[in-house]
């Protein structure tokens, strides 16, 4: 406990003295010493006390005339829009997939690009020997690409060896799970040994103003591996996502300091790598001629890129005591039932005594809660063996009264449907006042829209 220090204070001016007197020394009032007893600070505080002995910050207004950091565009137009225009200067990124989407062949695409433009660019893997590297930058066709590469998994070596030079504009690290400090005890990958590895590679990149490019790992649930505080850490976070049965990829941002999020980019795995898909909308929809039962054109929203998808839905009747299936790829199997249970406790339709498979179609994932109409109008199709029309799209938002609700940016799911050929929209009421070349039909409960479906009037 720190020592009690007693001294005397004056009333009339408040000057402290170590020792009572009569007479102020410095007012020359009389009788005005009063005891007072202050805690002494003792050498432990004196030395770990934070309000003093810092370096004095400069503080700015939000009005300050101060130039922001510049992009570095990486020549792959979707990455790009990912990211919002390209890296930027002293950032660090972290993106993550499943193994085998294609992470390390999009970033060696990446990097080589910005060193054919003129950029310094280093490129470290702690999974694969240089020589590993430098085939499949052959195999892509980049091979004679001047990127810096180094197989390597010592944080203190890297930071030692970029530091010896001029900084690099783009650090790519394949992958921060592989990585080692000797600062800490542990083997690489361990939650202490991901943050203080990623916490010296941040730290030199807002030091030395240079673009880091985090790769990490996923558990089987699709997470980054390691510490939840890695995704705190970086300024933006990027998912690879996709199935490995199909060639397309869709680069998601969760995060992004610098820009909006979930924006995405869609790419198609070729021979050659990577490929920009510059119109995804044409991609996840089949060519067919006819009308089919079952499937439905939806206009996703991704950012501020409308999408088309295809959903397809599947309904089989069963024998009478067997447990029906329900089984959902591509779409949230909670937001099924509840369609379901709205289906037939507000519209009379009845699917307990059958299996439903509902798929979108191209191995897309749809997390935009305007696809329930779009699924529903799949279901109905499906259950009562009436096609939806081939020209057209479906959006719109069900409550659990029933009601279809309005979502946001009717005007641009419209336009692409437009672009694209179609002729018609299935949408809320609300929407059905947009200025649009498309026949909008508008509904404001779903038991309207299942009596458009099934011919009722």
């Amino acid at each position: 406990m720190a020592k009690i220090q007693k001294q005397y204070a004056c009333q009339a001016c408040g000057a402290v003295s170590p020792r009572w007197a009569g007479q102020c020394a410095d007012c020359g009032a009389w009788n005005s010493l009063v005891e007072d007893s202050v805690a002494k600070p003792t050498p432990f505080q004196a030395k770990h006390s934070l309000q003093a002995g810092g370096r004095a910050l400069q503080l700015v207004g939000l009005d300050s005339d101060i130039a922001l950091p510049p992009r570095l565009p990486t020549g792959l137009a979707e990455l790009d829009r990912a990211l919002g225009g390209g890296f930027v200067e002293g950032s660090a990124t972290l993106i993550g997939g499943d193994p085998g989407i294609g992470k390390s062949t999009l970033l060696l695409q990446a990097a080589a690009r910005l060193a054919l433009s003129g950029h310094s660019v280093a490129y470290v893997s702690g999974e694969e020997a240089a020589d590993q590297v430098r085939l499949r930058a052959r195999r892509l066709g980049l091979g004679t690409a001047p990127v810096m590469l180094a197989a390597a998994t010592s944080t203190r070596d890297i930071l030692t060896t970029l530091g010896m030079g001029a900084p690099p504009r783009l650090l790519v690290i394949d992958s921060i799970q592989t990585m080692h400090s000797d600062l800490i005890e542990g083997a690489p990958g361990t939650v202490s040994q991901v943050r203080a590895c990623a916490q010296e590679l941040i730290r030199f990149a807002k030091e030395r103003g240079t673009a880091v490019v985090l790769v990490g790992h996923v558990t089987k649930d699709g997470s980054i591996a390691g510490p939840r505080v890695l995704e705190h850490m970086v300024d933006t976070v990027l998912s690879f996502e996709g199935e490995r049965s199909h060639q397309y990829r869709i680069l998601r941002a969760i995060k992004n300091r610098f820009g909006g999020t979930e924006e995405i980019g869609v790419f198609a795995m070729a021979e050659g790598g990577l490929a920009e898909v510059v119109n995804p909308s044409a991609l996840f929809l089949t060519q067919r001629d006819e009308s089919v039962s079952g499937t439905t054109v939806f206009p996703a929203l991704e950012g501020t890129r409308p999408v088309l998808v295809e959903i397809q839905a599947l309904v089989v009747r069963l024998a009478s005591g067997a447990t029906p299936r329900r089984a959902v790829v591509g779409w949230d199997s909670g937001r099924l039932a509840m369609i379901l249970a709205v289906l037939e406790a507000r519209c009379g339709l009845s699917f307990s005594t059958s299996e439903v498979y509902l798929n979108i179609a191209g191995g897309y994932r749809v997390q935009d809660p305007a696809a329930d109409l779009a699924v529903a109008a799949a279901l109905i199709s499906a259950l009562s063996e009436r096609p939806v029309p081939v020209g057209a799209v479906a959006f719109g938002e069900i409550a659990l009264s029933g009601e279809v609700r309005p979502v946001a940016h009717a005007g641009l799911r419209l336009k692409e449907a437009v672009k694209l050929g179609f002729e018609a929209a299935l949408v809320p009421a609300g929407a059905a006042g947009e200025k649009s070349p498309l026949t909008l039909a508008g509904f404001k409960s779903l038991n309207g829209f299942v009596d458009h479906m099934l011919g009722r009037g």
